[in-house]
């Protein structure tokens, strides 16, 4: 597994501006948080989706992928950052 915090570089509401991602090692994502410049997140995973937020539809591409695209900067996180987002997301739709 790896944990992957890509901050977007946009304005608009109506989309996250952090995106918290659980990979796979075939690059597939298995959870994910989505956090808006207000503060609110959305997520999904297995039997949860809330909001926006849905699992990829296609292999998460590398950090350095990700990063060429001037829109976003990824970094890679460690699985206890990326779980203190999973569990605050969880608890603010009260799930279990």
């Amino acid at each position: 597994m790896r944990y992957l915090r890509v901050r977007w570089l946009q304005d608009s509401p109506e989309y996250p501006v952090l995106l918290y991602s659980e990979v796979d090692d075939d690059g597939w994502e298995i959870r994910k948080v989505d956090e808006y410049a207000d503060g609110h997140r959305d997520l999904a995973g297995e039997g949860i989706e809330t909001g926006q937020s849905g699992l990829g539809e296609a292999p998460t591409p590398s950090i350095d992928e990700i990063n060429s695209d001037p829109e976003f900067r990824a970094v890679e996180i460690d699985r206890d950052e990326f779980e203190g987002v999973w569990q605050a997301a969880k608890a603010w739709f009260d799930l279990p």
